[in-house]
Order: structure tokens, then sequence, then C-alpha cells
């Protein structure tokens, strides 16, 4: 079991801070939030569709993803979950998952149970409204995925995808020269943008061919972020950001 992160490596704390600035007392509670750390290994369930859980889990490190199986054995990934994020805090309030969220990558979670979390949320209502704006922000994120699938083509979706997650990581301070940690498969793509595997080899051959992306392993390189911005329709403003080096 690892053990809980400080101010200075806890994702959750670099968040909260890409939203606004959080006080001694506020940071001193994320600090001291209890939580047993797991490091579960990749493509592990964390929690799965109709649990009734009584903790939520926050990514401290490594990608995750929520997603739901139809009853042929398909998957469809609704989001990628950075370190970070919290993907079943909705459980507080919602008694059954209605998702099943599994790692990526290996992972540390911290598992928070409802107790605490109803605690800090009574003690420090910055906080909780905080922890309340990320669950409309990714309410915001599933639309945009609807779109995302539902309306842009080949290239536009894995575009439009690969900024995403560049944004977001850069908000938790993950993102060097436009160049970020990328541990997701051809696969997990798929099932995330409704495409075949073959298809989505293809999509990354012509993104490279176009000079819009450089992969090197799982270490995802953009050589111009404008181009690819425009070649993915991105628009963060969905992400809601309001701290100017992050949301850039």
């Amino acid at each position: 079991m690892a053990s809980p992160p400080n101010h200075h490596d806890n994702p959750l704390i670099r968040w909260l801070e890409s939203l606004f600035r959080l006080t001694n007392d506020e940071r001193q509670a994320l600090e001291t939030l209890p939580m047993q750390v797991v490091s579960i290994k990749a493509d592990r369930d964390i929690v799965r569709e109709g649990d009734h859980p009584s903790r939520s889990c926050l990514i401290l490190s490594g990608f995750a993803c929520t997603y739901k199986v139809t009853q042929d054995g398909k998957r469809q990934i609704v989001s990628f979950n950075l370190p970070g994020d919290i993907p079943d805090l909705q459980s507080l309030h919602l008694k059954v998952l209605d998702t099943s969220i599994g790692t990526v990558s290996p992972c540390n979670v911290g598992f928070v149970t409802h107790a605490d979390l109803h605690d800090l949320c009574t003690g420090y209502p910055r906080i909780a409204a905080a922890l309340w704006r990320g669950t409309l922000i990714d309410a915001s994120i599933f639309r945009e995925w609807m779109i995302n699938v539902g309306r842009r083509e080949g290239a536009r979706r894995m575009a439009h995808l690969l900024c995403e997650l560049l944004v977001r990581l850069k908000a938790v301070g993950l993102v060097e020269d436009h160049a970020c940690d990328l541990p997701i498969t051809q696969t997990e793509f798929a099932d995330a943008l409704g495409f075949t595997t073959v298809h989505v080899n293809r999509i990354i051959q012509q993104l490279r061919n176009e000079g819009l992306i450089e992969l090197k392993g799982e270490r995802l390189f953009i050589p111009d972020w404008e181009r690819l911005k425009w070649a993915g329709e991105f628009d963060a403003t969905y992400l809601h950001l309001e701290n100017e080096k992050a949301a850039a």
C-alpha cells in the first residue's frame, strides 16, 4: 500500500488550484484527508456497474476510464480519468453505480469514505462547491464526447480527444512543452471513439504523416498545437478551466 500524497504531488490539490487559489486551511484539509491508497495493475476494475459503494476513488497516478458494456460484450469508454479526478464522486449521493471504472495503466488510487467526504464538504464549503463544479464539468465533457463520437469524422475525432487529454493533463502539471505520457492503447482509443482498432491505427498514421503528432512509445508530442486544435475543432471552453495557464 502506497503513502498518501503531500500537497506538492497531490493531483486533487493541483486540479482544484486550476480553478481557484486554495487557502492554507483548505490545502491542509486536503493534505490530511484520510484515504486508503492502493496500487492497482492495468486492465483491472476499480468499481463496477451495480456496486453500492461507501467510498469514492481519487486517481493519484496513472490513467483510468469510465465505461459501459452492452449485452453482447461491446465496451464503450465514456471518459478517460486522469490524476486528480474522482470519477465516481456521484456515488456520494447516488446509491448505485451505473458505470464501471477500470485502470488503463497501473494506477495509484486513493479511496476516501463518503463519511469523510461529507465532513470535508461540511467544514469547507468552497471545496464542496469545487467538487460540485467538477461533477458539472464531467457532464460538460460527456456532452462534448457525444458531439465528437456522433458528428465528427475520422482524424478530426481523434485530434479532438488528443487536445482534450493534453489540456486536462496540463491542468494538473503533467505536460511539458506540449508533450505528455499517454499510456492508452489503440484498442482503448477504439472503444472511446467508436472505431475499429484497424481504423484507429490508420488515423494515427495519418496524423503522424501530416505532422500533427509524434508518438514515441507511450510519449505524445504535439509539434504544432494550433494546427492540432484546428484539425480537431477543439475549443477548451467546455473544460471550464479558470486558471489561464492551465487553459492555454
